[in-house]
């Protein structure tokens, strides 16, 4: 499975119209693509920051896709009130879900570099999911490599807002055990905590 991500630095005020029309427009139009398995969006209201990812069930699929896009991610950009947004391609390589998402989740996102990728996704799904996926209010993780750029992406839900923040400081030890472990990063970006639209 693959994936594409677009994260647009827009105006707070404009989120709820980039909202409605991603639901309204876009969501119907990319799922109904070839290979398309889903989309979602992630917002941060006070930022203005947004983040659309759609997957794909192989490469080909995505690849396929990019000219059909480009034309809705300029509306959706302008929509939002941003400006140049930055799109990124992902190998999905590791996915768990316990259950759908629904209005009101918040999640976290971390982006690292580690330093061998390969290692990195086995000590993911093998040491680090199974505490992910024990912290009250999961609702889902996944995580994404860029190989070419030896990047990761790591995303984890949760059924509120509460639950998230509940959460911090599990997840602060569980970062540490990521950075303690035979897979290092080279660096870790700060994690920042999204909502899922409502």
């Amino acid at each position: 499975m693959y994936a594409r991500s677009t994260t647009i630095m827009g105006d707070p005020g404009s989120i709820e119209a980039g909202i409605s029309h991603v639901r309204d427009e876009i969501l119907p139009t990319v799922t109904g693509m070839d290979g398309c398995l889903g989309m979602s969006l992630l917002v941060d209201r006070e930022t203005g920051r947004c983040i659309a990812t759609t997957s794909w069930e192989t490469e080909e699929d995505m690849a396929a896709s990019r000219s059909s896009v480009q034309a809705m991610r300029a509306r959706a950009t302008e929509i939002l009130g941003g400006a140049s947004p930055v799109v990124e391609e992902w190998e999905v390589a590791v996915m768990h879900r316990d259950h759908n998402a629904h209005d009101g989740c918040a999640c976290r996102v971390t982006w690292t570099r580690p330093n061998d990728l390969d290692m990195a996704i086995e000590f993911w799904r093998t040491s680090l999911l199974p505490r992910i996926e024990a912290i009250d209010g999961f609702c889902s993780a996944s995580f994404l490599v860029d190989r070419a750029g030896g990047r990761a992406c790591g995303t984890v839900t949760f059924d509120s807002q509460a639950a998230l923040e509940a959460s911090r400081e599990e997840a602060a030890a569980i970062r540490d055990t990521a950075a303690r472990g035979s897979v290092s990063s080279s660096s870790t970006s700060p994690s920042s905590s999204w909502r899922w639209p409502t």
